[in-house]
């Protein structure tokens, strides 16, 4: 048997072309007219004139550089490292699974971080940042000024331990005082005492719920009730516990009182 054609499909495969036919010749007609110029985008390398053309160039690969890494810059040089690993603990001793979401938790470190770091960043923005705009120093200088009070910030954090073992890493002798620490010494020190603090944190946060659990298991082993879930029974227990004694004020306070 013949195929019979469908004439609605030879419509639409006509009108398509039309389409397309169409937009090729309004695209030649903008190209011809030189009112209506196309955009064109060039990628390339050239020579440069003189060191004073190179040089901004340099800047702004720094600055992209720079800019790339903020976010680690900020989670390893701030407090936020501390805050969300507190509150992933919290969570989980909380066994809420996923309550509250990973999109809260992280903007409550997020906005912590710049409630607890506001007096730093507003004493390189006074030192550094605006004489820099001002023109008044130059850019090492203000690179100097800017690390100045994030190194008294992530000192006064650190452990003794911490800084001594980062510091025998790399045997460096000759050392005067703190202040003569290299900053790629104090970044590693200040984090692993970050992490420890936060785990101790943590193990103070798990113990009230697992005594809750203790509980709830011993009572539902007594009652014969072997194949309930205790986490199941317990957890409106502990959110109940944590609600009534106002826990999250007693975290917050605690938080930022620490630093």
């Amino acid at each position: 048997m013949n195929r019979r054609t469908n004439p609605r499909g030879w419509f639409f495969f006509a009108g398509i072309m039309l389409m397309l036919l169409g937009s090729t010749s309004q695209l030649a007609a903008q190209q011809t007219n030189p009112q209506n110029p196309l955009p064109r985008v060039t990628v390339g390398v050239e020579e440069s004139q003189g060191a004073d053309d190179f040089v901004p160039t340099i800047q702004i690969v720094i600055l992209l550089t720079i800019l790339s890494l903020a976010p680690s810059i900020m989670i390893m040089m701030t407090s936020f490292t501390r805050i969300i690993i507190i509150f992933h603990f919290l969570r989980q001793s909380l066994s809420t699974q996923t309550v509250p979401p990973n999109q809260i938790l992280a903007g409550l470190a997020l906005f912590l971080t710049f409630f607890i770091m506001k007096p730093v960043l507003t004493e390189i923005n006074d030192n550094a940042l605006q004489p820099y705009i001002a023109k008044e120093i130059s850019q090492k200088e203000a690179l100097e000024r800017a690390v100045v009070p994030l190194r008294a910030f992530m000192l006064k954090q650190t452990r003794e331990k911490d800084l001594k073992l980062f510091v025998d890493l790399q045997d460096i002798t000759g050392l005067e005082g703190p202040d003569d620490i290299p900053i790629s010494t104090l970044i590693p020190a200040f984090i692993i005492s970050e992490l420890k603090t936060a785990f101790q944190i943590g193990f103070l946060l798990y113990l009230p719920m697992i005594l809750l659990d203790l509980v709830v298991g011993s009572i539902l082993l007594s009652m014969g009730m072997m194949m309930l879930p205790p986490a199941m029974i317990s957890m409106p227990f502990k959110i109940l516990l944590f609600v009534l004694v106002d826990g999250w004020h007693l975290m917050i306070e605690s938080i930022v009182k620490g630093f």
